[in-house]
């Protein structure tokens, strides 16, 4: 009975000592703030660039087809009444089908525009995390998060993240 209390006060002083120890070795702990760095970065801003002059294009053959089918539909309104059954079924038919078509190319084009921003995106999460690792080993961090509900300006890294990033472009 004396041993196994004596070995019980011995171990919890080990465990006391352990503890010690460990809360003398202060952890480094870094944050990043993803949705800044996507927004502010350089390389995050010449992809959206990029994208823009890529499907610019595009937007504005939708913006005037979306007019021309806008007008037509005004012109069949404003003709309706003095226009033969036939010819009213026969333009009414039209609209549809150039509407049908104007939805099918807007579809086409969000899809497009949302398969090229997510590789676009993936790019710059690649560079930023190579940069964020480079950061985390030159630097000795214990852990650094990227998802976070509060963290102080103390442990925020964001920015050197940033700059290192717009430094080197990403590590290209």
């Amino acid at each position: 009975m004396k041993k196994s209390l004596l070995a019980s006060v011995l171990c919890a002083g080990l465990l006391s000592l352990g503890l010690q120890a460990a809360q003398a070795q202060e952890l480094k702990i870094g944050y990043v703030n993803s949705d800044r760095v996507l927004r502010d970065a350089t390389p995050a801003k010449a992809a959206q660039a990029k994208l823009e002059a890529e499907f610019s294009r595009r937007e504005k053959e939708l913006a005037d087809a979306a007019a021309r089918l806008k007008a037509a539909s005004d012109r069949l309104e404003k003709d309706a009444p003095t226009l033969a059954d036939s010819e009213r079924t026969r333009r009414q038919r039209d609209l549809v089908e150039q509407d049908r078509d104007f939805q099918r190319k807007r579809r086409e084009f969000q899809e497009d525009l949302n398969q090229r921003k997510n590789e676009e995106l993936a790019a710059v999460v690649e560079r930023a995390n190579r940069v964020i690792r480079q950061i985390f080993e030159q630097e000795k961090y214990d852990l650094i998060v990227q998802e976070a509900v509060f963290a102080s300006a103390r442990v925020d890294i964001t920015d050197k993240v940033i700059k290192a990033l717009n430094a080197n472009n990403g590590g290209k």
